[in-house]
């Protein structure tokens, strides 16, 4: 079994009886190294843009819109440009949009980075979304831009990549879990800008002595449908954990939201260090890291509870599974195996999309595996699944993982 490489930092004061003990994660190498120094970002101009008669504006939490013009009598233009570069395929784009009269209008995304990823979805309000109309879209030719047409008038029309899930929204939903008796909210530490980095302690009774489980989501802003699965997932242990006795045996750590000012300044992936955090679990240059890496550590390590799994909350193209191949050997060996077969039943499918590697590059997958010895999972959702699905999938997946621990941990 592996050894777990826990860093103890004993700090001792001269003529002092007491010394204390300060737990921190440990550094690791991987194949594929990754610098993840502080790069500068370029920060958009909050602002509100007149082009005509039509009216857009950027000024809101999670918003990305670098310019709006307009370009002949029904067609305007909504530049969408990185926070900077290299960067993922992930262009996010976040707007509200109106006019004085009602009309129908032609809106270019027009990306000076990447190709076009995200469907449009429309809101009246901020909180309730539907995807426009799959007609009323159109890809250029090269799909590097994309035109919507849409309904604008006095009433302010929200226009997003996917639905608007900010630091807000998320502290509004830890604080609604936090309702229930076996669910605390609390923070981790806070952002560069200084957003809390939020934390759910879920567990009945007493948390020393209790198996871990380890949950983060929001590495990457846009990755929204990764974080509602994990919402669900969170629910569905709250709900049923209490009966089923596994939140009296185990305790489950959550970190909704590991970079809220990415999310909120309208990022595409990276953090206000201009860094993709999930490249980060090696050297912890970025303080997101570093501060959840720390206080997974130090909260395990003090209250003596043995981590029993990680997951990682992603989205990407289509649902799939990043679990570790043959090569690694985690502390409960075949858990994964398990837990797939349990989801794969209970959603009926004929093919979970198992995604198996070894250790690369210095993700939260394998830091996980590096720090605790444990199997881990990173959890991706497409960015078009069915928001009832992904629901249903985070429920099943859940009840499926406590099944499978309650048998596998003593």
């Amino acid at each position: 079994m592996k050894l777990l490489p826990y860093s103890l930092l004993i700090l001792c004061f001269a003529c002092s009886e007491k010394s204390a003990v300060v737990y921190e994660a440990e550094k690791f190498k991987f194949p594929n190294p990754v610098d993840t120094k502080t790069k500068e970002i370029a920060y958009q101009e909050k602002t509100t843009y007149t082009a005509g008669s039509v009216i857009a504006t950027n000024n809101f939490p999670a918003a990305r819109l670098n310019d709006f013009s307009q370009v002949n009598d029904t067609l305007f233009r909504a530049t969408i440009s990185p926070e900077n570069t290299p960067i993922n395929q992930s262009p996010w784009y976040a707007f509200k949009i109106w006019s004085a009269q009602e009309q129908s209008v032609y809106v270019e995304l027009n990306y000076t980075e990447h190709d076009h990823r995200y469907h449009p979805k429309l809101s009246a309000d901020g909180d309730n979304w539907q995807p426009i109309d799959s007609t009323l879209v159109w890809l250029a030719e090269d799909s590097v831009n994309a035109t919507m047409q849409i309904n604008i008038g006095p009433d302010t029309l929200w226009v997003a990549a996917q639905e608007i899930e900010d630091h807000k929204r998320v502290g509004d939903w830890v604080n609604a879990m936090a309702q229930s008796q076996y669910a605390t909210a609390k923070e981790a530490g806070s952002s560069v800008q200084g957003r809390s980095l939020y934390f759910l302690d879920i567990h009945n009774g007493e948390v020393k002595d209790k198996p871990t489980v380890l949950i983060i989501s929001r590495q990457h802003p846009p990755e929204v449908t990764g974080y509602f699965a994990m919402q669900a997932f969170v629910e569905t242990i709250l709900d049923n954990g209490a009966q089923n006795g596994f939140l009296d045996k185990f305790r489950v750590m959550v970190y909704p939201l590991m970079n809220p000012d990415g999310v909120d300044l309208g990022h595409f992936r990276h953090n206000t260090g201009g860094v993709d955090l999930n490249r980060d679990w090696a050297e912890y240059n970025q303080p997101e890291v570093l501060q959840v890496a720390n206080h997974m550590v130090r909260e395990t390590m003090s209250n003596n509870n043995n981590v029993a799994l990680g997951l990682d909350f992603h989205s990407t193209y289509n649902d799939v599974y990043y679990t570790f191949d043959d090569s690694i050997d985690p502390k409960y060996p075949g858990f994964t195996k398990a837990w797939l077969a349990q989801i794969e039943e209970g959603l009926n499918l004929d093919d979970i999309n198992e995604a198996p590697s070894g250790l690369g590059s210095p993700v939260s997958k394998g830091w996980f595996y590096q720090q605790f010895g444990v199997e881990s999972i990173t959890y991706e959702i497409g960015d078009g699944t069915p928001r009832d699905f992904i629901k249903t999938k985070g429920e099943v997946s859940a009840d499926a993982m406590m099944n499978v621990l309650m048998e596998m941990v003593e």
